[in-house]
């Protein structure tokens, strides 16, 4: 930005600044799909015409991932609000699920049976999400 580096997320850029993007395009929502993608092709998962749930779905990095590795729909979940990328909320396949909490949904929530789900919830101990 105007020749400095924007190092801080509540720098103030003047209305005419054009940035410039330093550095390669990210290929998913946020980097928490690079982790995924790696262990997708690591263990040889096929999502192929595949439903999914990404429970802690935040930004949609996981959505995103398994999306782009061929799954044919995605519940986005979150206890969060607004925070799923606008690319991802907009996409017919994602059904977004703000103000979810996981441990609270029911099947008619869904509607229908899911092939896998992926699970990042690093605020929350996974054994009280999946019930035992």
């Amino acid at each position: 930005v105007q020749d400095t580096v924007a190092d801080k997320p509540g720098r103030l850029v003047p209305v005419d600044c054009l940035p410039v993007i330093i550095g390669e395009p990210q290929p998913f929502a946020s980097r928490g799909g690079l982790k995924l993608d790696h262990a997708l092709k690591q263990f040889h998962v096929l999502l192929s015409g595949k439903t999914a749930m990404d429970v802690g779905a935040s930004t949609g990095g996981f959505t995103d991932c398994l999306l782009q590795n061929g799954a044919e729909k995605v519940y986005a979940v979150d206890v969060g609000y607004g925070q799923l990328d606008w690319k991802l909320r907009n996409d017919p396949r994602v059904f977004c699920l703000d103000r979810k909490n996981a441990r609270t949904l029911s099947k008619e929530d869904i509607g229908e049976m899911l092939d896998l789900a992926v699970v990042d919830v690093s605020f929350i101990s996974l054994k009280l999400v999946i019930p035992p």
